[in-house]
């Protein structure tokens, strides 16, 4: 089950009466903080802006993880809980500004949030990511995300399936790269490689091929 069904799942006695029902109430209408509707307007023109999205998440973060303390003093393990209040905040937050079909940002966090519960899910969403973004940097990102959790297979997966070489950004195809040299799979490193090569700015291309010909030698070299 991913984060937003076990948010939803909460029991029904939560919103009860009484002093439970008042501070559930407090952590549904939180006030606003200074500059909020500002990005969230912002956000409405491009939920993609990598300065208004990262500033609201924190924002939503910070307010959640704040209010599940303040009411529940008397709990064990409250950095834990804290940190999980904060990102269902933050994923109600991805899943709202995700409805927009430009959208691509938000379904990266809403990935990242969920590889650990439902990889299948966490996987169709970077896709869409990756779909939705003609620049490839939603691709790079995803990359990233999935080679920071050691996902190397599915990376040079999602990456075989949406990679254009001539037209995405070129930090996706350094990532597939890295992901085909991590995985040890060096012959298919090569040929992404040699495909990175058809970018047409060869002045980033040039340093980033030349970092990735010495990352294959040296893997060549360990394997030995």
């Amino acid at each position: 089950m991913g984060l937003l069904d076990r948010w939803r799942r909460r029991p029904e006695h939560d919103a009860g009466a009484g002093e439970a029902g008042r501070r559930r109430r407090r952590r549904e209408a939180p006030a606003a903080v200074p500059g909020e509707a500002a990005l969230r307007e912002t956000l409405h023109e491009d939920p993609n802006d990598e300065a208004a999205f990262a500033a609201l998440v924190e924002t939503v973060r910070t307010r959640a993880a704040e209010a599940h303390v303040a009411d529940n003093p008397a709990e064990g393990h409250e950095a834990e809980d804290a940190r999980r209040a904060a990102d269902n905040a933050v994923w109600a937050l991805a899943e709202e500004l995700a409805q927009s079909p430009k959208a691509w940002r938000p379904l990266l966090v809403m990935g990242r949030l969920s590889l650990a519960d439902d990889r299948e899910a966490a996987l169709r969403r970077l896709g869409i990511a990756a779909e939705r973004d003609p620049s490839g940097r939603a691709l790079a990102e995803a990359l990233a995300i999935l080679r920071e959790a050691h996902m190397n297979d599915d990376a040079l997966s999602l990456g075989v399936g949406h990679w254009r070489p001539r037209e995405h950004d070129v930090e996706a195809g350094r990532h597939l790269v890295a992901a085909a040299i991590d995985s040890g799979r060096l012959a298919e490193a090569r040929r992404h490689l040699k495909a990175l090569g058809e970018h047409p700015d060869q002045g980033r291309v040039a340093p980033l091929r030349a970092e990735l010909e010495d990352a294959i030698a040296r893997a060549d070299r360990a394997r030995r």
